[in-house]
């Protein structure tokens, strides 16, 4: 029996999963903390992965000790430590500052289809990660990433293209990522030996089906 379903996320030991939805055939990865996010179909995380506040897309590879949504702290006010918003932990009487988390959640990080995160890379919040876009290994995304473009370097910058620009918006166009699950099984082949403009030339128009 395949170990991925449909039906529930296969999550590895010591997961920490709070104000989180999965979609199909998506997998946690050993000890990660994933909190206020969503994962598209068939994305999954490898292990120690900290994703928060993030609208993840379709078929993403996310690799071990990557950090999404990372969080940020105040730095316009008199302290940005912990004591001012996380007050309750240091007075019984002081309650959390509430309008700072609503305002920290609002700030999600969007991962687009068919993306690859490298180990150890991080994205900002409010960043975008176009379809097909990768981030190589501890890699520091401060800014949005066009689509299909490969990344580096603390800041992230642009390498190269994974695809030119005429393939990676037919890719998009084609969207192969919605195909059901039964077209990409009989499309599987396809996928594994030819090349993008040659899926394209057979896919192009169709929806898989």
């Amino acid at each position: 029996m395949p170990k991925l379903s449909a039906d529930t996320p296969y999550i590895h030991p010591d997961c920490e999963i709070t104000d989180s939805s999965f979609g199909a055939f998506v997998e946690i990865g050993k000890g990660s903390r994933v909190n206020n996010s969503v994962f598209g179909d068939y994305s999954y995380c490898d292990r120690y992965a900290d994703i928060v506040n993030a609208q993840i897309g379709k078929f993403a590879n996310i690799a071990a000790f990557t950090r999404i949504g990372a969080t940020d702290h105040p730095l316009h006010t008199a302290s940005l430590h912990h004591f001012m918003y996380r007050s309750d932990d240091y007075w019984q009487d002081a309650g959390r500052d509430e309008a700072f988390f609503a305002h920290r959640m609002s700030r999600t990080a969007t991962i687009g289809h068919d993306t690859w995160i490298g180990a150890g890379a991080m994205v900002k919040p409010e960043v975008t990660l176009g379809h097909g876009a990768v981030i190589a290994a501890g890699a520091v995304v401060t800014k949005d990433i066009e689509p299909y473009t490969i990344v580096a370097g603390t800041p992230a910058k642009p390498l190269r293209l994974r695809q030119p620009r005429e393939i990676a918006e037919r890719l998009i166009a084609l969207a192969w990522w919605d195909w059901p699950h039964a077209a990409l099984y009989a499309a599987l082949q396809d996928f594994r030996t030819l090349s993008a403009e040659a899926f394209l030339e057979k896919y192009q128009g169709s929806d898989g089906a």
